[in-house]
């Protein structure tokens, strides 16, 4: 891949997990930083135990040769006000202007079964037509006000939440602007269809519009027992569901090559929530890094 139109980055959600508190409590954010730099990173998103204050969170970035490429950011258009959403927004978008970032990754979390006991293969949000309306529109409102700021809000398609599969991926893009983008991520696909097939086709279909990429692997073996025991999301997350790039069973070439012959320009980020306990944060960091050096030539 071309080196001059991808930077890489890393997840926090390696080391703490903002969801489950108790995966990672024993790691500090400082400790976070400075093995993603130490890995051989350029940058990292947001995690919860980061500190608000612009400028301590800048100063130790800089000392670690570090950027700050996005963040999640919860929307609940669906059953809220839009004024509930953009009260939040606007602030935070703000506080990520300030640290360089050019992206914000939402997610509609209305009706989500993410951080709930439902079995992550079970019952999940079926919004209807009204509420499809409502957060079409509210992701139209949020992309203007990223424009305002210089940026791009992203929509992150996720297990548990109302935009999962491809067709409702296609649905969310088809009604809205091309100003509103989408967060890709592999692991989240695969996920939710269990084919390579099918990753590799949402990414050449949804190339344009994306803006942001997740690179997530996974452990066939443990979506088997996590649809076998009725497990919940966090509970998959727990057994191991995700890993790094080179670790489970998706094959990272393809989406390389997609990306490289594409217009793509921006940030690749190596995201895998695991227990930290059970898959050392540094090791799996760097094992991501080798992949991607050996495997993207960068």
């Amino acid at each position: 891949m071309k080196k001059d139109h991808i930077q890489l980055g890393i997840a926090p959600i390696g080391w703490t997990n903002d969801d489950l508190p108790d995966l990672g409590s024993e790691n500090t954010w400082q400790q976070c930083l400075s093995e993603m730099a130490l890995a051989g990173y350029q940058g990292c998103e947001i995690g919860g135990q980061y500190p608000k204050d612009v400028e301590v969170l800048r100063k130790a970035l800089d000392l670690r040769n570090l950027q700050i490429c996005n963040s999640w950011f919860s929307t609940w258009f669906a059953d809220a006000p839009l004024k509930t959403t953009v009260d939040t927004y606007l602030p935070y978008l703000r506080f990520l202007q300030c640290l360089g970032a050019k992206v914000i990754g939402c997610s509609e979390q209305s009706g989500s079964t993410q951080g709930c006991t439902t079995p992550m293969y079970g019952q999940r949000p079926q919004w209807n037509s009204q509420q499809w309306r409502k957060i079409t529109e509210g992701y139209r409102q949020l992309a203007l006000i990223a424009e305002d700021h210089g940026m791009r809000v992203c929509l992150h398609h996720h297990m548990g939440t109302g935009v999962q599969t491809p067709a409702e991926i296609d649905r969310f893009l088809d009604a809205t602007p091309d100003s509103v983008s989408l967060l890709f991520d592999s692991g989240h696909i695969f996920a939710s269809e269990g084919s390579q097939q099918a990753v590799e086709d949402v990414l050449r279909k949804t190339l344009p519009r994306v803006a942001h990429i997740h690179l997530k692997d996974c452990r066939p073996q443990i979506i088997a027992q996590v649809k076998a025991d009725n497990r919940s999301f966090l509970a998959a997350v727990k057994a191991g569901i995700f890993t790094v790039p080179g670790d489970g069973i998706i094959d990272f070439r393809p989406l390389f090559t997609a990306i490289d012959h594409s217009s793509y320009r921006g940030w690749m980020v190596v995201e895998a929530e695991q227990d930290p306990a059970l898959a050392n944060p540094l090791e799996y960091a760097i094992k991501a890094r080798d992949y991607l050096r050996q495997h993207a030539g960068i």
